[in-house]
């Protein structure tokens, strides 16, 4: 089916981001540039749909079973991917074209409201978003689904789609066992939109689910038969959540800021950024202050819940407008009809310029370039064959999880593995070994290694006996 003619400008749009998305990706990839090890874990976890078996992820732990860490059996709808490509390349590929989506999907809803310019205007602006430009710099997530999918059920919502917005929510509890609490946010918001059946129903779901997967499905699964991340919730009382909540309030008020600045603060005149509490809510009670500031992909779900809901404000602000006797005040309507788009779409290029984010990396020479020490880390992992046993610390792993069976380093390997590969340049507190294969025997009693590679703190050993 080819698309209507009106979509083609969103539908180019999109595509402009799925390259710079990709070329961000993939530029981070090639420079062995990891932030954590989720890309290792998720192509373990893809490798294992893709071959009809459990989706066990040494990474986490001896034969340590990915749906007991979290929820996210929607991971299995890549393994076709993957029998074509075995690849972490090819799982960054599909993050940047599902985050790419859902920029053609807000731009696309936009125009059904603002005129195309202004429409794509806010695609930009959303698609340049620090939270957007956050999560495509931190590899691979299964929050990527999430996006798109929140795009499309906000979507439904503004136009008034209620039973397909509803049925768009249900796969959010197949992609991580909290977002059951956003789709109970929907089903709320439907609710208070006079979609009473529905939104109880929806809600209803989304709770039993969130419940079924944290004390039931989780637990079954976890080697501990418990939820691994209660410790992250503050213990006690209400009053210890409603002071977690609060504390420390700089971090988390300037996260709000951010945040809501991005839609130049009208957001708020929307019932649809309600559906940002849940998430919002968990983060800032947990004690663990990762998840309460601009940085990590956690941010990321949230903004098209926060844009579109900025689309609902500007178009309820005008339709009041229309109506004799309580129209918004004159400079409220003035705002929304000419100064917000322009605001929020120079607030998201400042951001660019201001808070480090990776959009600048599209067009530095740099990116598209290799060094001697990436390519020096390219011959090293080459001295590993497919298919052994890697122990190994973060910065290979994204390279070695698809055509070995990895494990982390001095955490998570039973028995001696064939090989193990180290980047001494990362991590090391207070400084990395100098005896490499006493380091390795310290790990592996009775187990002998040889060096094979050694070079500018980059080092691979293997097993002899």
């Amino acid at each position: 089916m080819v698309p209507k003619r009106s979509t083609w400008p969103y539908l180019l749009l999109g595509l402009v981001f799925l390259v710079g998305y990709s070329v961000i990706e993939i530029s981070r990839y090639a420079h062995f540039e990891s932030m954590s090890w989720d890309l290792a874990i998720f192509e373990e976890e893809v490798k294992q749909y893709a071959h009809f078996q459990a989706p066990i992820v040494h990474i986490k732990g001896a034969h340590a079973n990915i749906l007991g860490d979290h929820f996210s059996p929607i991971m299995a709808v890549l393994a076709p991917l993957w029998w074509i490509w075995p690849s972490g390349v090819m799982l960054l590929l599909a993050q940047s074209a599902l985050f790419a989506s859902s920029v053609t999907i807000v731009a696309a809803t936009a125009g059904r409201f603002v005129s195309r310019t202004k429409a794509l205007c806010l695609g930009l602006a959303y698609g340049l978003s620090w939270g957007m430009q956050r999560a495509v710099d931190f590899d691979f997530h299964e929050i990527a689904f999430a996006v798109p999918i929140l795009a499309v059920v906000l979507r439904n919502m503004l136009l008034k789609r209620w039973h397909r917005a509803a049925f768009w929510a249900l796969p959010l509890t197949l992609v991580k066992e909290d977002l059951g609490f956003t789709v109970v946010a929907i089903g709320i918001v439907l609710f208070l939109l006079r979609q009473r059946a529905l939104g109880a129903l929806l809600a209803v779901f989304g709770a039993g689910m969130a419940l079924l997967t944290v004390y039931a499905v989780i637990p079954h699964f976890s080697a501990t038969g418990s939820y691994g991340y209660d410790d992250k919730l503050p213990s006690g009382s209400w009053t210890g959540w409603v002071t977690g909540f609060l504390s420390p309030a700089d971090v988390k008020l300037t996260t709000l800021a951010f945040l809501l600045g991005v839609t130049g603060f009208l957001a708020l005149r929307s019932p649809l950024a309600l559906i940002a509490v849940p998430t919002l809510g968990w983060r800032f009670v947990s004690v663990n202050p990762d998840y309460w500031g601009q940085s990590w992909h956690y941010n990321a779900v949230l903004m098209p819940i926060l844009f579109l809901a900025l689309v609902d404000a500007i178009r309820r602000i005008e339709a009041r407008g229309d109506k004799r006797g309580v129209a918004s005040p004159e400079w409220l309507s003035g705002y929304a009809a000419r100064g917000v788009v322009p605001a929020v779409t120079a607030v998201s290029i400042a951001f660019c310029a201001t808070m480090t984010l990776p959009a600048k990396q599209v067009f530095m020479p740099s990116t598209y370039s290799s060094t001697d020490h990436t390519d020096l880390i390219g011959r090293a992992l080459a001295e590993v064959p497919n298919g052994a046993t890697v122990e190994c610390n973060i910065t290979p792993m994204g390279h070695l999880a698809a055509r070995t069976d990895v494990y982390w380093l001095g955490g998570s390997q039973p028995s001696p593995p064939q090989y193990i590969v180290l980047d001494l340049s990362y991590g090391w507190a207070p400084s990395p070994p100098s005896d490499l294969p006493g380091y390795a025997a310290q790990l592996h009693p009775g187990a002998t290694y040889r060096i094979l590679f050694d070079q500018q703190q980059f080092a691979v050993l293997q097993l002899v006996t």
